[in-house]
């Protein structure tokens, strides 16, 4: 096409200029309901230093003591495993699965896929993951999401545990918050049952942004949680807005908001870059692609993510292996898809939300994403307690499987960074 068809899509300043009136307007009631509820906290300093001091070990241990105060010494145990560089090394790692030809292979960190679980619900599998990797001399995966009821997280003590242990561990961690659709304020859901009501509205109707931002800054600033899940195009926009204010928020876009295609993905990067801080840098830190994404689409978006300068700023998170149950058409598994991009396009993750298929599939209890809206009491009474365990590890397993494919092809990953030095 001629280049004067191209001309007629660049976008002129003046409609930069009607969006800030919209920003700056303070009768616009979109933007000054946002403002009240995060004046509710202080000002974006206080706001940050309450994170700061929240998200100290020292502080978490105290919170940890007043509620578990028997996960003390797990957390005492992980931290001496750590000091005594108990887990394997990444190059002894390299040597267990190349043998020698591990000195001489070249790995690009550049492209290092960072190795990723969901979902981490409760505090004890991270201490029987812990016992399983020294065990078996194998890998504590650099990336966690949760999915639990950050409420009852938080009563019964796993809250400030779990981030506490990662933090020792060196891994990132991403919660979920309770407002997310599944507590009834999408008219078409009742309740993760009925899960697919999410193609009728993905669950954050009318005030439910303003409530989100709400419960995001209470546990920002009272357990130090930075990274949350965020999955509908109101709440992207109020993460986008805290971080304009100064809120040290980041955020990974949900497998649920649908994007897979680079134009949905132009859409979502071209909002990143026009809330984006003077540093170049975005609350925007992980995008997770839909499953039914590829190869293809991932490269084509690689290209302009990194024209916007968000190449090492943006991960692409990407669906290895799924939950057996509710989610998918199993099997399900996109490593051989993995190792074909990964040496080429950087800050990857590779995602494990099941086992490997074979795996899950035989488990009494498979691998099911409704098992993340469950009670914990009612998981516990239904004998199911141990099953969920085993799936979680099951995960963990896949998870070391694909660094080892990685290995094998001379690739690089990102483990858990003090476990690995």
């Amino acid at each position: 096409m001629d280049a004067k068809y191209r001309q007629l899509l660049k976008i002129p300043y003046d409609r930069l200029d009607a969006i800030n009136e919209v920003l700056l307007d303070p009768d616009q009631a979109v933007i000054e309901n946002f403002l009240a509820v995060v004046d509710k906290y202080g000002t974006p300093e206080e706001i940050n230093h309450k994170h700061h001091e929240s998200r100290r070990v020292s502080n978490l241990l105290k919170k940890v003591q007043a509620t578990r105060p028997e996960y003390i010494k797990d957390l005492e145990w992980l931290m001496k495993q750590r000091e005594n560089k108990s887990f394997i090394t990444v190059n002894d790692y390299r040597r267990k699965i190349l043998g020698a030809k591990a000195d001489t292979v070249k790995f690009n960190d550049k492209f290092a896929v960072t190795l990723e679980v969901s979902a981490l619900q409760y505090f004890p599998w991270i201490c029987a993951m812990a016992d399983k990797a020294l065990a078996e001399r194998t890998l504590l995966p650099g990336r966690f999401i949760a999915v639990r009821k950050m409420k009852e997280s938080e009563a019964d003590g796993d809250l400030p545990a779990i981030v506490a242990a990662l933090d020792i561990m060196g891994a990132s961690f991403v919660e979920t918050l309770d407002t997310k659709g599944t507590d009834g304020a999408n008219i078409h859901l009742n309740g993760p049952s009925t899960i697919t009501g999410y193609f009728g509205g993905v669950g954050q109707p009318n005030h439910y942004p303003l409530k989100w931002v709400d419960e995001f800054l209470y546990y920002y600033t009272n357990y130090g949680i930075r990274q949350v899940l965020n999955l509908n195009p109101g709440t992207v926009l109020a993460g986008y807005l805290l971080y304009r204010l100064g809120i040290d928020i980041e955020f990974k876009i949900s497998v649920f908001m649908g994007n897979d295609n680079p134009y949905a993905a132009l859409w979502t990067l071209l909002a990143a870059k026009l809330f984006s801080r003077d540093d170049g840098s975005s609350p925007l830190i992980g995008f997770n692609w839909s499953n039914s994404v590829n190869n293809e689409s991932m490269e084509i978006t690689a290209q302009f993510r990194k024209s916007l300068g968000f190449e090492d700023v943006v991960r692409f998170e990407h669906h290895i292996t799924e939950t057996w149950k509710s989610i998918v058409r199993q099997p399900y598994n996109r490593r051989e898809e993995l190792l074909e991009i990964a040496g080429h396009v950087a800050n990857i993750s590779a995602k494990h939300e099941g086992g490997n298929p074979e795996t899950d599939s035989a488990r009494a209890h498979p691998s099911d994403i409704l098992d993340y809206f469950r009670d914990k009491q009612e998981v516990i009474d239904s004998g199911d307690w141990d099953a969920l365990r085993l799936n979680f590890l099951d995960k963990v397993d896949a998870c070391n499987q694909t660094a080892e494919a990685l290995t094998l092809n001379s690739l690089s990953f990102i483990a858990a960074r003090n476990m690995h030095m």
